[in-house]
Protein backbone atom coordinates (compact mmCIF):
# COMPACT_ATOMS: atom_id res chain seq x y z
CA UNK A 1 0.00 0.00 0.00
CA UNK A 2 1.69 3.51 -1.33
CA UNK A 3 1.31 6.04 1.37
CA UNK A 4 -0.94 9.21 -0.03
CA UNK A 5 1.66 11.92 -1.11
CA UNK A 6 1.57 15.11 0.99
CA UNK A 7 1.29 18.61 -1.15
CA UNK A 8 3.58 21.39 0.37
CA UNK A 9 2.07 24.32 2.02
CA UNK A 10 1.79 27.80 0.07
CA UNK A 11 4.06 29.94 1.07
CA UNK A 12 2.65 32.40 3.21
CA UNK A 13 4.90 35.14 1.15
CA UNK A 14 3.12 34.09 -2.45
CA UNK A 15 0.82 36.49 -3.77
CA UNK A 16 -3.07 36.07 -4.03
CA UNK A 17 -5.03 36.07 -7.32
CA UNK A 18 -5.14 38.95 -9.21
CA UNK A 19 -8.43 41.05 -8.51
CA UNK A 20 -10.42 43.12 -11.50
CA UNK A 21 -10.17 46.37 -12.20
CA UNK A 22 -13.07 48.35 -9.58
CA UNK A 23 -16.09 48.30 -11.78
CA UNK A 24 -18.59 51.49 -11.16
CA UNK A 25 -21.99 50.62 -10.65
CA UNK A 26 -23.86 49.91 -13.87
CA UNK A 27 -20.83 49.45 -15.91
CA UNK A 28 -19.60 46.42 -17.31
CA UNK A 29 -15.81 45.45 -17.51
CA UNK A 30 -14.05 46.58 -20.27
CA UNK A 31 -13.14 43.04 -21.94
CA UNK A 32 -17.15 42.44 -21.08
CA UNK A 33 -18.22 45.14 -23.01
CA UNK A 34 -15.88 44.53 -26.00
CA UNK A 35 -17.70 41.60 -26.88
CA UNK A 36 -20.86 42.92 -26.29
CA UNK A 37 -23.00 43.75 -28.99
CA UNK A 38 -25.88 45.41 -28.96
CA UNK A 39 -28.89 45.33 -31.03
CA UNK A 40 -29.59 49.00 -32.02
CA UNK A 41 -25.78 48.61 -33.96
CA UNK A 42 -24.40 47.03 -36.86
CA UNK A 43 -23.15 43.80 -36.26
CA UNK A 44 -19.48 44.47 -36.16
CA UNK A 45 -18.45 40.93 -35.35
CA UNK A 46 -19.03 39.60 -39.31
CA UNK A 47 -15.52 37.98 -39.63
CA UNK A 48 -14.71 38.18 -43.40
CA UNK A 49 -16.65 40.07 -45.87
CA UNK A 50 -16.06 41.45 -49.67
CA UNK A 51 -16.97 44.90 -50.64
CA UNK A 52 -19.67 45.70 -52.66
CA UNK A 53 -17.60 48.59 -54.76
CA UNK A 54 -20.59 50.79 -53.43
CA UNK A 55 -19.85 53.17 -50.47
CA UNK A 56 -23.73 54.33 -49.65
CA UNK A 57 -24.12 50.14 -49.72
CA UNK A 58 -21.20 49.17 -47.74
CA UNK A 59 -22.21 51.76 -45.13
CA UNK A 60 -25.36 50.38 -44.30
CA UNK A 61 -24.08 46.69 -44.67
CA UNK A 62 -22.58 44.48 -41.42
CA UNK A 63 -18.93 44.78 -41.89
CA UNK A 64 -19.03 47.33 -44.58
CA UNK A 65 -19.53 44.88 -47.53
CA UNK A 66 -21.17 40.98 -49.11
CA UNK A 67 -21.13 38.66 -45.96
CA UNK A 68 -19.05 35.74 -45.96
CA UNK A 69 -20.06 32.37 -43.81
CA UNK A 70 -23.27 32.90 -44.73
CA UNK A 71 -26.25 33.38 -46.87
CA UNK A 72 -27.48 37.11 -48.42
CA UNK A 73 -30.43 36.85 -50.05
CA UNK A 74 -31.69 39.74 -52.80
CA UNK A 75 -35.07 39.13 -53.76
CA UNK A 76 -36.51 41.31 -56.94
CA UNK A 77 -39.62 42.04 -59.05
CA UNK A 78 -37.90 39.68 -62.21
CA UNK A 79 -35.00 37.84 -62.38
CA UNK A 80 -32.00 38.77 -64.53
CA UNK A 81 -32.35 42.67 -64.77
CA UNK A 82 -30.63 43.70 -62.08
CA UNK A 83 -28.47 40.77 -60.22
CA UNK A 84 -25.36 41.41 -62.02
CA UNK A 85 -25.52 45.49 -61.88
CA UNK A 86 -25.30 45.33 -58.16
CA UNK A 87 -22.67 42.31 -57.75
CA UNK A 88 -20.62 43.28 -60.60
CA UNK A 89 -18.37 45.17 -58.77
CA UNK A 90 -17.58 42.80 -55.84
CA UNK A 91 -17.56 40.00 -58.46
CA UNK A 92 -14.57 41.74 -60.41
CA UNK A 93 -12.67 41.80 -56.95
CA UNK A 94 -12.82 38.61 -56.53
CA UNK A 95 -11.99 37.68 -60.15
CA UNK A 96 -9.01 39.42 -59.74
CA UNK A 97 -7.57 37.69 -56.95
CA UNK A 98 -8.06 34.62 -59.18
CA UNK A 99 -11.20 32.84 -57.72
CA UNK A 100 -14.15 31.80 -59.53
CA UNK A 101 -17.46 32.52 -59.67
CA UNK A 102 -20.33 30.07 -59.86
CA UNK A 103 -24.10 30.75 -60.99
CA UNK A 104 -26.25 27.97 -60.61
CA UNK A 105 -29.56 27.95 -62.71
CA UNK A 106 -30.24 31.85 -63.85
CA UNK A 107 -33.23 31.85 -65.62
CA UNK A 108 -31.31 33.56 -68.60
CA UNK A 109 -27.92 32.80 -70.28
CA UNK A 110 -25.03 35.41 -68.51
CA UNK A 111 -24.25 38.03 -71.25
CA UNK A 112 -20.79 37.07 -71.59
CA UNK A 113 -19.51 40.33 -73.38
CA UNK A 114 -21.92 42.27 -70.75
CA UNK A 115 -19.56 40.52 -67.81
CA UNK A 116 -16.40 40.99 -69.55
CA UNK A 117 -17.70 44.80 -70.35
CA UNK A 118 -17.15 44.87 -66.12
CA UNK A 119 -14.07 43.06 -65.81
CA UNK A 120 -15.37 39.80 -65.02
CA UNK A 121 -13.14 37.35 -66.92
CA UNK A 122 -15.45 34.70 -68.15
CA UNK A 123 -13.02 32.16 -68.12
CA UNK A 124 -13.35 32.40 -64.22
CA UNK A 125 -16.88 32.16 -64.61
CA UNK A 126 -19.00 28.73 -64.28
CA UNK A 127 -22.32 28.04 -65.32
CA UNK A 128 -24.22 25.41 -63.90
CA UNK A 129 -26.92 24.65 -65.68
CA UNK A 130 -29.98 22.95 -63.33
CA UNK A 131 -33.38 23.25 -64.41
CA UNK A 132 -35.55 21.70 -62.04
CA UNK A 133 -35.69 23.71 -58.20
CA UNK A 134 -34.25 20.32 -56.86
CA UNK A 135 -31.32 20.32 -58.94
CA UNK A 136 -30.51 23.46 -58.41
CA UNK A 137 -31.01 23.40 -54.71
CA UNK A 138 -29.03 19.90 -54.90
CA UNK A 139 -26.12 21.72 -56.81
CA UNK A 140 -26.04 24.54 -54.44
CA UNK A 141 -25.89 22.44 -51.33
CA UNK A 142 -22.68 20.72 -52.77
CA UNK A 143 -21.22 23.75 -54.04
CA UNK A 144 -21.62 25.13 -50.40
CA UNK A 145 -20.00 22.37 -48.69
CA UNK A 146 -17.28 21.78 -50.72
CA UNK A 147 -16.32 25.20 -50.36
CA UNK A 148 -14.82 25.34 -53.80
CA UNK A 149 -15.42 29.23 -55.23
CA UNK A 150 -15.14 32.31 -54.62
CA UNK A 151 -18.80 33.51 -54.69
CA UNK A 152 -21.45 31.70 -55.31
CA UNK A 153 -24.86 32.56 -57.24
CA UNK A 154 -28.01 30.63 -57.18
CA UNK A 155 -31.45 31.31 -58.00
CA UNK A 156 -34.10 29.25 -55.79
CA UNK A 157 -37.38 30.89 -56.04
CA UNK A 158 -39.23 27.51 -54.59
CA UNK A 159 -36.89 27.23 -51.93
CA UNK A 160 -38.61 26.32 -48.68
CA UNK A 161 -37.46 27.21 -45.14
CA UNK A 162 -36.27 24.25 -44.01
CA UNK A 163 -34.22 23.66 -46.94
CA UNK A 164 -32.80 27.29 -46.52
CA UNK A 165 -31.78 26.66 -42.97
CA UNK A 166 -29.85 23.48 -43.92
CA UNK A 167 -28.15 25.94 -46.42
CA UNK A 168 -27.21 28.58 -43.73
CA UNK A 169 -25.38 26.10 -41.17
CA UNK A 170 -23.62 24.43 -44.58
CA UNK A 171 -22.66 28.22 -44.99
CA UNK A 172 -21.06 29.02 -42.10
CA UNK A 173 -18.00 27.00 -43.69
CA UNK A 174 -18.02 28.53 -46.88
CA UNK A 175 -15.62 31.06 -47.25
CA UNK A 176 -17.12 33.46 -50.17
CA UNK A 177 -20.23 34.97 -50.74
CA UNK A 178 -23.35 33.03 -51.23
CA UNK A 179 -26.00 34.57 -52.67
CA UNK A 180 -29.42 33.64 -53.08
CA UNK A 181 -31.62 35.20 -55.65
CA UNK A 182 -35.36 34.82 -54.91
CA UNK A 183 -38.80 36.87 -56.38
CA UNK A 184 -40.11 39.92 -54.24
CA UNK A 185 -43.33 37.88 -52.92
CA UNK A 186 -41.49 35.98 -50.25
CA UNK A 187 -40.25 38.92 -48.33
CA UNK A 188 -42.93 38.22 -46.03
CA UNK A 189 -41.98 35.25 -44.93
CA UNK A 190 -39.49 34.09 -42.24
CA UNK A 191 -35.89 33.59 -43.39
CA UNK A 192 -32.58 32.27 -41.49
CA UNK A 193 -30.35 34.56 -44.00
CA UNK A 194 -28.80 37.09 -41.93
CA UNK A 195 -28.72 39.00 -44.72
CA UNK A 196 -32.31 40.13 -47.18
CA UNK A 197 -32.24 42.92 -49.87
CA UNK A 198 -35.06 44.09 -51.90
CA UNK A 199 -33.43 45.08 -55.28
CA UNK A 200 -35.37 47.11 -58.11
CA UNK A 201 -34.67 49.78 -60.54
CA UNK A 202 -35.53 53.22 -61.20
CA UNK A 203 -35.97 55.30 -64.65
CA UNK A 204 -32.78 56.99 -64.44
CA UNK A 205 -30.62 53.57 -64.36
CA UNK A 206 -30.48 53.60 -60.92
CA UNK A 207 -30.62 50.46 -58.77
CA UNK A 208 -32.61 50.69 -55.29
CA UNK A 209 -32.25 48.95 -52.64
CA UNK A 210 -33.69 48.05 -49.60
CA UNK A 211 -32.21 46.55 -46.67
CA UNK A 212 -35.22 43.94 -44.84
CA UNK A 213 -33.40 42.32 -42.76
CA UNK A 214 -29.63 42.93 -41.01
CA UNK A 215 -27.90 42.36 -37.89
CA UNK A 216 -28.31 45.30 -36.17
CA UNK A 217 -30.56 48.46 -36.84
CA UNK A 218 -33.74 48.18 -38.94
CA UNK A 219 -32.93 50.56 -42.32
CA UNK A 220 -35.79 52.34 -43.26
CA UNK A 221 -36.14 54.05 -46.83
CA UNK A 222 -34.22 52.88 -49.41
CA UNK A 223 -30.50 52.77 -50.91
CA UNK A 224 -30.29 54.56 -54.98
CA UNK A 225 -27.18 53.50 -56.50
CA UNK A 226 -26.31 55.10 -59.73
CA UNK A 227 -25.43 52.22 -62.50
CA UNK A 228 -25.90 52.25 -66.52
CA UNK A 229 -25.72 49.34 -67.98
CA UNK A 230 -22.86 48.23 -69.17
CA UNK A 231 -21.42 49.32 -73.09
CA UNK A 232 -24.47 52.55 -73.01
CA UNK A 233 -22.35 54.88 -70.92
CA UNK A 234 -20.85 55.79 -73.91
CA UNK A 235 -23.33 55.87 -76.05
CA UNK A 236 -26.32 57.44 -74.52
CA UNK A 237 -26.69 61.59 -74.42
CA UNK A 238 -26.93 63.29 -71.62
CA UNK A 239 -31.16 63.92 -71.76
CA UNK A 240 -30.95 60.17 -71.95
CA UNK A 241 -29.33 59.37 -68.69
CA UNK A 242 -31.86 61.30 -66.68
CA UNK A 243 -35.62 59.86 -68.66
CA UNK A 244 -37.51 60.95 -65.89
CA UNK A 245 -36.87 64.73 -66.30
CA UNK A 246 -37.59 64.35 -69.97
CA UNK A 247 -41.43 62.29 -69.01
CA UNK A 248 -41.97 65.07 -66.05
CA UNK A 249 -41.51 67.82 -68.57
CA UNK A 250 -44.23 66.41 -71.07
CA UNK A 251 -46.23 65.64 -68.47
CA UNK A 252 -46.09 69.28 -67.13
CA UNK A 253 -46.37 70.26 -70.86
CA UNK A 254 -49.42 68.61 -71.23
CA UNK A 255 -51.12 69.95 -68.23
CA UNK A 256 -50.70 73.36 -69.56
CA UNK A 257 -52.54 72.39 -72.52
CA UNK A 258 -55.40 71.06 -70.76
CA UNK A 259 -55.42 73.83 -67.95
CA UNK A 260 -55.64 76.48 -70.60
CA UNK A 261 -58.77 78.37 -72.28
CA UNK A 262 -57.99 78.21 -75.89
CA UNK A 263 -59.99 75.46 -77.22
CA UNK A 264 -57.64 72.20 -78.69
CA UNK A 265 -57.93 71.85 -82.14
CA UNK A 266 -59.96 68.66 -82.81
CA UNK A 267 -58.37 65.45 -84.49
CA UNK A 268 -60.17 64.39 -87.03
CA UNK A 269 -59.71 60.59 -88.14
CA UNK A 270 -60.61 58.32 -91.09
CA UNK A 271 -63.18 55.91 -90.73
CA UNK A 272 -62.93 53.25 -93.21
CA UNK A 273 -66.34 51.25 -93.85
Amino acid sequence: MHPVPEWPEEPASSPGPVSAAPVAPGELPRNVAAALWRGSELGTPVSVVVRSGWDTLDHELPGGGWPCHSLTEVLQPQPSVCEWRLLGPALRRIVDAGQTIVVVGPPKHPHLPGLRHEGIDDRHLVWVQADSPAHRLWSTEQLVKSNACGALLSWLPQARPEQLRRLQVCAQACDGPVVLFRPHTVQHEASPAPLRLLLGYDLDWELTVQVLKRKGARHEGEIRLPSIPGGLDAVLTSRMRTPSRWIRDREVAADVVLGSTTPRPAVRRRVHS
